[in-house]
Formats: C-alpha cells, structure tokens, sequence
C-alpha cells in the first residue's frame, strides 16, 4: 500500500475525526495555545488516546508516531529544534485530531516558591514602565492553578492556558517571574516562556516529591501521606497520635494531664466574641503569636449521643488540632478552610461533653472566627446543637520547636503540591528555575538539605539536569536587633547561600537590601527579577559575570587577633555605604551567646576586622531578621548574610 505525504495523511486523519472531536487525543503537561518550548533539548509528549491507536504529533515539520496502551496513555518525543516559531503543533489519530496554534521554541523558565513568588505585578511596583510594558509576542506567560493532591497528578486541568505577555495579561501574573521574563527576554534575542507556580505560606516540604522527601530525611512524613491516600481515618489517628506525643516531650505533661483533657485546670478567660483574637482589646493578645486553647462544653441527651455526629468550628488561623471528651477529631492548618470534623459512635455521651481546641497562630492574626452562626454539632437524628458563644480561651505554654503538621495539608504538608502544582508538567523541559521560598521553614531545622533534594529532584523529573536554580534569598523583616542573637531568617538566608555555593548551576539573588520591616511581602519585586535574571544569564547564557554579585570567598585570621574576609564576585571594589565602616558583623566563639558586633575597614575585595582581645572561631555577617548592613559592591549588590568558620 502507497504511504501518504505527512501533510495528507494528518489531513485525513484530522477529516475523519471531525464527528469524533470529544474523543480527540490530549496532551498531558501544559502545551496549549501560545505556548513555549524548550530549545535544543528533545520535546517530550505524553497524553491520552483510545486504547491500542496510533497516535501522529507533527511540530515545525518534524513528525513522531506512538501508541497508546491498553489504558489509553501513550508517550513519544520530537527531537530537539532551534528556536523559532510560530508553528502550529498538530496531534491525530482515528479518534480525532487537535491542532495547537502560535506555539514557539525558545527558552522556558519555571518560578514557584511561596507568596513573594506569588505576589503579582499589579501589587508590586505598579507605577514603574516596566509593569505596563507593551505586547511582546515572544514573552509568553502561564499560571498553575492553585491544586493540592495526596498522590502524583498526570495532567492539568483544561482551563491552563498559556497567554502572551502584554497589558492584559501581565498584571496578575507573578512579579518577581514577569521581571526575571522582562529581562531575560531583552538580553537572550530568543522567545521567552515563563511558568508561575506558586502558593502563599507553603513549606519546602509540600513542593517536594516522595523521594525528595526521603532523600531530606522526610520519610516518615511521605509513608503518613501515603497511608492517607490509602486509608484518611488511619492517618488522622496517626497524627493525632504524633501531635500529643509532640506536646507531652515538650511539656513534660503525663498522659491524661495534658490541657485537652476535660478536667484541665488553666488560667481560662472568656472569649468575647468570635474574631481574630488580636481585635479583643486585650493588650496581651494584640500582637501574640502562638498557642492559644479554646474550650467548650455542650450539653446533649442520650439520643443524640447514641449515633454519630459532625462537628462543625469554622475557620481557624492558622492551625487546629480539636479533641472531644479528650479524644482528637482532626486538624488542619490551612487558615481558609472551614473545620469540619466526624465524630464517630461512642465519642460523644449523655450529659456534659467538652470541644477543647488547640489554635497554632504562627504569623499576623489568630484565632477560632467562625462565623458563629455556622459552628455546631449535628447529630444522626437531624437535631444540632449551636457552638457559636460560651467559649473560653487560655495562652498555651511556649513548646520548643514546631508543632507538627499533617503532611496531607495544602500549604504545610509534604508532598501535596508537588503532586498537584509539579507533577503534572511531566517532562517539560525548562533552562531554568526560580525559587522564591524559605519564610514558612524559618525555625525548622534541615533546610539546606530539603533545598538541595528539591533541586536535584526537579531537575531529574523534569529532564533538564543542568537547568539553572536561581534562588531568591530572603529579605529583611522585623524588628532591628539592638545586640548579637540567633535568627531563624539568617538561618534560611545561609542554607540557601550555602546550597547555591555548592551548585555550579545556581545562584542566590541577594534581597537584604530591599526588603520591608513592616511588610512581609516587600513590594520592590523589579529589583527581585533582575537579580534573578543575572544568576540566569551566568547559569544558563554562561555571561561572564557573577551570579550573586559579592560572596565571600575565604575567611582567615589576620595579625593582632583580627579576622581578613576576602569576597569574590565583586564588581568594581566593596564600599561601605554612608559611613568609614562596613557593620553587620560579628566575631563568635564557640558558645552560642559568645558572639559580638565588630566592624570592619574595606579596602578592594577584602573586610578586615580588628581582634578584641577575645577568642574567635566563626564569624557571622548580617545575621538578624532585619539586619543593618552597608557593604555593597559598584554595581549596588549587597553582601549576603553568611556565618563561617575560621581557618
């Protein structure tokens, strides 16, 4: 039998499937109209079709072939092109045909982390040009929507659409990516295609798939998520369980002394209304962050007590953990979400019962906020009883660390956005990556190791191995720190400083210098990209520049007891701004509280600091919440913070 041309055969094929439309082939990953695809590296393509067909995928006059299984997914892959377009991107089979339109080759960067990442154009610098920049055709932008999956998802949803880059459609869209985008697009002469994925408050750990979290030492919270998907009533039972074991090491609290009992005996106040607990007017509450416990008691009869029951308690922010009669119900920490919970047979009982809530307030306001009118039980036989007042409320005691959260939540879990927010790109090939993220982990040890798994992972799962990691380092935040002390921002800022170094492929955008003591989310993200886009174009375009600017090189000790700090990277020479000296520095011993402030005399690349007649074995810069700083090169990047021992 003669072959047909492949521009007739897929003209049949797309003539014969007209009446098949609905059963048309798709494509998995976020190929859609206008989309972006990766230059120089082989496209791959993974979708669904009727079981046992062929399948045909035409691209730039390249053409591939493959079958679907007896489950109707098939895979192939188009070899690497050069950058180029528009091409339309045909994909036929007897089932039907699709064809996608303006689709160009180029370059493609992801952004994800959490809300600086998240937070769009429009709330950041909205009155300079390059927020209202015209229409470029070879800027392209796409959104993820905000999803959350206990197990890995094949494919986005169909709403996913890629758009190209112009007044419509930039404003919403990320500000620190779109500026990253902006700026590459303007230097790399190739078209640009930037994929936003990212949810406000997230942990490192919901980004990270299962053997991510392995590798970081995170296996038991992948086995719990996993349990979950499997079986939600076991893996409730099993967190509650981790949660009060949590709170009796760290209280010291024996078994059946602990607050949520019903006998607890604390220093209870009224709850006056159900609000944000910072708007009570009580002065101790107007800035708390922390624990708070809640308590009620309801009465209910023999009736109501013998079938199963829900409890409903409205919002909670951020995080809850609710018993009955001392035995847990459930918990979550997404601040948003109603709580509602299942009480099973045998948790509740004739007379006197008692809802004891545990409310975790980690940043801004706190608190149980109903509405009232919303709270109740509900019981088998349609009568419910309402929980909207009565409420009364005590500070819990401070607990070393974080309080343990279920890895099955949105934002705090382990896994739960990777699987809906990641996995779904498959293998889309990218020359990037941008992560803007460590706020929600300060305190919680490991971040170093959770970025590194991160990295190598998405690198793997993605397919491009040498993909640049550019990595947005904290701002500054706070209170300014009147003497030397331990940090947990500093803390992040240097594991991200110390997984950059170690990674000839990434990078860190230094933001100390831009941020916000006010505002958690500064809105200077203009500066943002453009540090991010200089780590790119050293990582991806191999520019001959510095991919972090000024970043300490070596640490030594000099004559008279002294410290000589020499930094590479630098453009031009190290200044110290509006003063003779650099300051932000600390000379440590070996003890944790033995560190003080030093300053130090600049001269080309290389900080000296005077001795002070006490012992020095580490030396510590910018290392506070908020720091004060002054150290910056010509080109006005700033040191970043690091602490580092001596040699």
């Amino acid at each position: 039998m003669q072959r047909l041309p492949v521009r007739l055969a897929i003209a049949v094929l797309l003539a014969s499937s007209a009446s098949a439309a609905l059963a048309a082939p798709r494509l998995d990953g976020v190929l859609t109209d206008h989309a972006v695809i990766q230059r120089g590296q082989p496209i791959a393509l993974t979708g669904d079709a009727a079981a046992g067909e062929t399948v045909m995928i035409t691209l730039a006059g390249r053409s591939v072939t493959a079958k679907a299984d007896q489950k109707g997914r098939f895979a192939a892959e188009l070899p690497a092109l050069d950058a180029g377009g528009p091409y339309d991107l045909t994909i036929a089979a007897q089932s039907g045909a699709a064809v996608l339109h303006d689709v160009l080759i180029g370059d493609v960067y992801l952004c994800s982390g959490q809300s600086n990442m998240e937070l769009a154009v429009s709330e950041a610098q909205d009155l300079i040009p390059d927020a209202h920049a015209p229409v470029d055709a070879g800027l392209r932008l796409l959104t993820i929507p905000k999803r959350a999956a206990a197990t890995p998802v094949a494919r986005l949803d169909d709403a996913v659409r890629w758009t190209v880059a112009g007044p419509a459609s930039q404003p919403a869209f990320s500000a620190a990516c779109f500026y990253m985008a902006q700026a590459l697009r303007r230097r790399a002469a190739v078209p640009i295609g930037a994929i936003h994925s990212s949810w406000g408050g997230s942990r490192i750990s919901a980004w990270m798939s299962d053997p991510a979290l392995r590798q970081a030492g995170l296996g038991d919270q992948a086995d719990l998520l996993a349990l979950y998907a499997r079986d939600p009533g076991a893996a409730n039972r099993r967190a509650m369980t981790l949660w009060e074991t949590w709170w009796r090491t760290g209280s010291g609290d024996a078994v059946g002394r602990e607050p949520w009992q019903p006998g607890a005996t604390l220093d209870w106040q009224a709850v006056p209304e159900m609000t944000n607990f910072e708007t009570w007017g009580i002065a101790d509450l107007a800035s708390y962050n922390g624990m708070l416990w809640y308590q009620r008691s309801v009465e209910i009869t023999a009736e109501q007590a013998r079938g199963p029951a829900t409890l409903v308690l409205g919002t909670i922010d951020d995080a809850d953990r609710t018993w009955v009669n001392g035995i847990g119900v459930g918990g979550s920490s997404l601040a948003s979400q109603s709580r509602v919970y299942a009480l099973p047979v045998g948790t509740l009982k004739a007379g006197r019962n008692v809802i004891t809530v545990n409310d975790d307030d980690v940043y801004a306001y706190g608190g149980m906020t109903g509405p009232a009118d919303t709270m109740r039980i509900t019981f088998g036989d349609g009568s419910s009883v309402p929980l909207g007042d009565g409420w009364r409320y005590a500070k819990a005691r401070r607990i070393a660390g974080s309080a343990p959260r279920v890895p099955w939540d949105d934002i705090n879990g382990a896994g739960t956005l990777y699987n809906a927010m990641i996995a779904p790109l498959g293998r889309t090939r990218v020359a990037g990556i941008a992560w803007y993220q460590g706020e929600s982990d300060t305190g919680i040890p490991g971040y170093d190791q959770r970025l590194t798994a991160l990295i190598a992972d998405w690198r793997t799962r993605l397919g491009s191995p040498q993909a640049g990691f550019a990595i947005a380092q904290l701002a500054g935040y706070g209170a300014p720190s009147f003497a030397p002390g331990e940090s947990g921002w500093a803390t992040v800022r240097d594991a991200q400083r110390r997984v950059a170094a170690a990674d000839r492929h990434a990078g860190v955008a230094v933001t100390l210098d831009i941020g916000d003591a006010f505002d958690i989310h500064p809105g200077e993200k203009h500066a943002v990209g453009q540090r991010l886009a200089q780590v790119m174009r050293a990582t991806v375009y191999g520019e001959r520049i510095a991919p972090s600017g000024p970043a300490l090189a070596r640490a030594q000790r000099a004559a008279g007891g002294g410290v000589a700090l020499d930094f590479s990277g630098v453009t031009g020479a190290l200044h110290a701004k509006s003063a003779r000296a650099a300051i932000g520095f600390e000379l440590c011993g070996a003890a944790a509280a033995s560190c003080r402030y030093a300053s130090g005399t600049v001269v080309g690349s290389q900080v000296t600091l005077p001795g002070d007649g006490q012992p020095v074995t580490r030396v510590r810069y910018a290392w506070s919440d908020a720091p004060a700083i002054n150290l910056v090169d010509d080109a006005g990047l700033p040191v970043g913070p690091f602490e580092t021992p001596l040699s």
